[in-house]
């Protein structure tokens, strides 16, 4: 698939880091280093600007080695880029950790999945069928 992209960061593009990945690692556009204190949350430009087709969208989602290594995710995630959005996509991090940590100009701060999806039409009614689940959730089945 063909996904039209302007690049104002002068990072390399999105890049799918193995052959098998899913998700194409996105790059902080900073001019310096921006520093998040534990528990603190910034928005972080990338400097792209994508053209998705209708029926599409992109999925801002952590990385997991920013997650494990410093304490770092993402709020609002999966975070979704519409296909009729023409902004910069920007990527809020929050630092989960006890110590201040840095990100630094060109940093891969989250990856980027492609999907499709549907609208649905919604149908109103008074009852809905029974399932063997039910309403149950939230751990109804257990601890193991």
């Amino acid at each position: 698939m063909d996904i039209r992209i302007i690049n104002r960061s002068g990072n390399p593009l999105p890049s799918y880091e193995t052959s098998g990945a899913a998700g194409a690692d996105i790059r902080a556009h900073l001019e310096a280093p921006v520093s998040l204190a534990p528990f603190e949350r910034k928005l972080i430009p990338t400097g792209l600007y994508i053209e998705l087709p209708e029926g599409f969208e992109a999925q801002i989602r952590p990385r997991s080695g920013l997650a494990i290594k410093k304490g770092i995710t993402l709020l609002n995630t999966p975070g979704t880029i519409d296909s009729d959005y023409r902004g910069e996509i920007k990527v809020i991090l929050i630092n989960l950790s006890n110590e201040a940590q840095h990100i630094h100009p060109g940093d891969r701060i989250a990856q980027m999945v492609i999907s499709t999806y549907q609208r649905a039409n919604w149908d109103l009614v008074e009852a809905l069928e029974v399932s063997s689940r039910g309403a149950g959730g939230f751990g109804h089945t257990g601890v193991n």
